[in-house]
């Protein structure tokens, strides 16, 4: 599942939607919504983030916080080192071997040097 799966589950759930009520809803079939759910379809389009949103009648902050999520959510991504050390090509060809076999914790300590590259570099701007 997809952190967008999940958090599309977990709207659905808190409101007692069923899957086919919610894709009858957004005017898509039961087995896409299930597909993206469950993280067999890649990110979905801008317009279907606007009609999920709607349909939850959820505030901008919030839609703003899923499309995010959404964004974070291909389960199929492509990584381009081309140009970079080759040590950022290594590393990247490593994790794609290597990810199905990391523990929980060795996710979060990675997800947490990532932050704080990431805010390292906002800093410098």
């Amino acid at each position: 599942m997809t952190p967008f799966g999940s958090a599309v589950r977990k709207l659905r759930m808190e409101r007692r939607i069923t899957q086919k009520d919610m894709a009858r809803g957004l005017g898509v079939s039961p087995a896409y919504l299930s597909a993206l759910e469950h993280g067999k379809r890649g990110t979905p389009s801008f317009d279907f983030l606007q009609r999920v949103a709607g349909f939850f009648n959820i505030i901008w902050d919030d839609a703003d916080s899923l499309f995010r999520v959404a964004r974070l959510s291909d389960p199929k991504i492509v990584l381009d080192t081309s140009g970079k050390h080759p040590a950022t090509t290594e590393f990247a060809n490593r994790l794609a071997e290597e990810i199905r076999y990391l523990e929980r914790d060795d996710i979060d300590a990675m997800r947490e040097i990532l932050e704080k590259a990431a805010k390292k570099r906002r800093l410098q701007r």
